[in-house]
């Protein structure tokens, strides 16, 4: 620690010493960063200490950051503040785009909350495999589309194209391009148990449940924490939430390939960091919310190998994982305060 504290000085003594000021960086522009790890020095290959983040050199005052516990960083404000950067601040104020849950309350209809949420009454109704007349109870759990349209899980063959083809009819056009920016597709890559959204999207026939009602064996999904806590009974999407502190590891639940491990930090529709394997029998089990990211995606795993950490980003307000079952009962459908327990 007094080896780390003197190392701050050193720094902060140079910089004030061999700068007029911290807005004129030209003249350290061949000062080095000091690097406590040998495996990060060459991160800043232009040799420049403070960058922004569009990789020029930065002519406003920095913030110092220590990072991984292993190497100071300079980082600066972008200089122009646009719309984007906003949004990633404040939140954007466009129309709500991820999935939430309600608890019914006394006097609720579908109608009410179709009025409400400016969706229609169908788009509940399929939402929550309810007719449009069904009578709703007090604490009943009402998954609520962020517009009016339809949820489909992805199957072996699809494509965005016929996704949108066989949600569409003379009154609902679906667009391939709003199917994309609905569900943040990158590279119009979309996997077998994938979740989305189809805005304006009809059901032409019916299907099975998109959530299977297909038991598993209590041991076939392997617990993905240690020790967890039911904090969230099923809600959307077949999800429970696992309770447990932040920087928990979380271990794959079953053998299987890793399809998308997303971890950028960003909203990602609330997900927040997450990952999502496609196991051997066509299940697909997410984990998100995660704070770290420890595969890729093709990564192969096995049934308890490290995938990454508990965290709270996204749509939480607590450190959980939250488990989705795709193509199946969620085994760990338990009521919440249950304590489960890896070993029992």
């Amino acid at each position: 620690m007094f080896y780390f504290g003197s190392v701050l000085f050193v720094l902060f003594g140079l910089l004030f010493l061999n700068s007029d000021s911290l807005a004129q960086l030209s003249s350290i522009k061949d000062t080095k960063a000091v690097f406590f790890s040998a495996s990060l020095a060459g991160a800043n290959q232009d040799n420049t200490l403070f960058f922004s983040q569009s990789k020029t050199l930065a002519l406003e005052t920095p913030d110092l950051k220590i990072l991984q516990d292993s190497f100071i960083a300079g980082v600066s404000t972008p200089l122009v503040l646009n719309t984007q950067t906003l949004g990633d601040i404040f939140g954007s104020s466009d129309q709500r785009k991820e999935v939430i849950d309600i608890t019914v309350e006394p006097g609720n209809t579908i109608k009410y909350l179709a009025e409400k949420y400016g969706i229609s009454k169908k788009t509940i109704a399929d939402a929550n495999n309810i007719s449009e007349n069904s009578a709703l109870k007090t604490g009943q759990n009402i998954t609520i589309l962020p517009f009016s349209g339809v949820v489909y899980v992805v199957k072996s063959g699809d494509t965005l194209g016929q996704i949108a083809e066989n949600h569409s009819d003379k009154t609902h056009q679906v667009s391939v391009d709003d199917i994309i920016a609905d569900n943040n597709i990158v590279d119009n890559k979309i996997f077998d148990g994938d979740v989305e959204l189809i805005r304006n999207g009809v059901i032409l026939q019916k299907s099975a449940s998109y959530i299977a009602n297909i038991p598993l064996a209590k041991s076939f999904l392997m617990l993905p924490l240690l020790r967890a806590i039911v904090t969230q009974g099923i809600h959307y999407f077949n999800a429970v939430d696992l309770g447990a502190p932040c920087g928990t590891p979380v271990y794959a639940s079953a053998a299987g390939v890793v399809q998308r491990a997303v971890f950028n930090g960003r909203w990602n529709l609330g997900m927040g960091n997450y990952v999502t394997i496609l196991l051997k029998n066509g299940i697909t089990v997410y984990n998100g919310h995660l704070g770290y990211v420890s595969v890729k995606p093709g990564d192969e795993v096995n049934t308890g190998d490290p995938i990454g950490l508990v965290g709270k980003t996204g749509n939480a307000t607590g450190c959980h994982d939250h488990v989705e079952v795709i193509g199946a009962q969620n085994p760990f459908n338990y009521p919440v305060g249950t304590v489960l327990d890896i070993n029992n």
